[in-house]
C-alpha cells in the first residue's frame, strides 16, 4: 500500500481549515536501524540546550524544520516519565502536588499518565507532516475550537465512532496527551498545561488535537470530499470555505447577494 502524500495533505489541511501551525508529525524510535536510517537520510536539527517537548515542537509547527528530541537533550522531567526515560519519583511527585488534594492523590496522578514502555524509546522526531519519513506514530494540531471540531468530527466519522472520549491529565499535556493517541489509537483532544502554555508558547489559547498518524488519510480523503461535492470544507455551513460564516444559525439580518441576482431567502 503506498505511503500517502503528507505534503499534499498538510497543503489541505492548511489552506482549507486555515491552520496557523503547521501539524506537526511525531515519531517514536524505539529501533536503533531505523533511528540510523533518520539520522543519515533526512535532515534535522537537534537542540543546541535541553528543551522541553513542546518547545522541541516549535521548530515542527513554526518554523518548518524536523528536530530529533533524545534524552539528553531533553529538560522535562514530564516528559521524561511519560517517555519512558525516567522512573516515579519524590521529585515528580512533589512537583504535582499543587494540583492535587495531597501527595497520595499526586502519585496516583503520575502513575495514571499514558507512558511509553520504560527504558524502550530512543529518541523522538517531530516535522511538519510535509516532511514526515513514513507514517507519523501520531499528528498534533495546535488548532482552535472550531478547527479542533471539525477535525475531530471527521475522525470520528471516518473510524465509525460514535462517541468521543478524551484523555487529559493534569500535567504533561503535549507529550502525554501525544502519547495517549499513540498507546491507544484513538484520536484525543487536551488543554495546555502550564508548561506548553508557557515554555510551548501556545499564548493564542490554542486547543491540542491528537489523531493516529495511520487515520490520517481517511480524514483528509472525507474533508477533500466535501470540498468536491459542496465546494467548501466547512461541515457547520456547508459549501461555505471554513471557517465560513462563523454566524448565528439562521439569522435573518446576514445575508449576502451577489449584485444582479436575488438574495437567497
Amino acid at each position: 500500500m503506498p505511503t500517502p502524500d503528507f505534503a499534499k495533505m498538510q497543503e489541505t489541511l492548511m489552506r482549507e481549515l486555515r491552520l496557523m501551525h503547521y501539524p506537526v508529525a511525531i515519531k517514536y524510535f524505539f529501533d536503533k536501524a531505523e533511528l540510523d536510517a533518520f539520522r543519515k537520510d533526512h535532515p534535522h536539527y537537534s537542540p543546541v540546550k535541553p528543551l522541553t517537548f513542546c518547545q522541541a515542537e516549535i521548530g515542527a509547527r513554526m518554523e518548518g524544520i524536523a528536530v530529533l528530541m533524545e534524552k539528553d537533550k531533553l529538560g522535562c522531567t514530564n516528559a521524561q516519565f511519560v517517555f519512558g526515560w525516567k522512573g516515579l519519583d519524590d521529585g515528580e511527585i512533589k512537583s504535582h502536588v499543587k494540583y492535587c488534594t495531597d501527595a497520595d492523590q499526586a502519585k496516583r496522578v503520575v502513575e495514571a499518565k499514558p507512558r511509553l514502555p520504560e527504558g524502550e524509546l530512543l529518541a523522538v522526531a517531530v516535522s511538519p507532516l510535509a516532511q514526515a519519513v513514513g507514517t507519523p506514530d501520531v499528528v498534533h494540531f495546535y488548532c482552535d475550537n472550531m478547527q479542533a471540531y471539525h477535525i475531530l468530527g471527521d475522525w470520528m466519522a471516518t473510524q465509525d465512532q460514535v462517541k468521543f472520549r478524551p484523555s487529559m491529565s493534569v500535567n504533561s499535556a503535549a507529550c502525554g496527551g501525544n502519547v495517549f493517541a499513540y498507546n491507544e489509537q484513538q484520536a484525543n483532544l487536551f488543554l495546555a498545561c502550564s508548561g506548553s502554555y508557557n515554555s510551548g508558547k501556545t499564548e493564542r489559547g490554542e486547543i491540542n488535537v491528537a489523531i493516529p498518524g495511520g487515520h490520517m488519510d481517511a480524514l483528509v480523503a472525507r474533508l477533500q470530499k466535501r470540498i468536491d461535492d459542496k465546494g467548501g470544507a466547512a461541515i457547520t455551513r456547508l459549501g461555505e470555505p471554513f471557517p465560513g460564516a462563523d454566524i448565528c444559525k439562521n439569522c435573518p439580518l446576514i445575508v449576502f447577494k451577489k449584485e444582479g441576482e436575488t438574495a437567497k431567502a
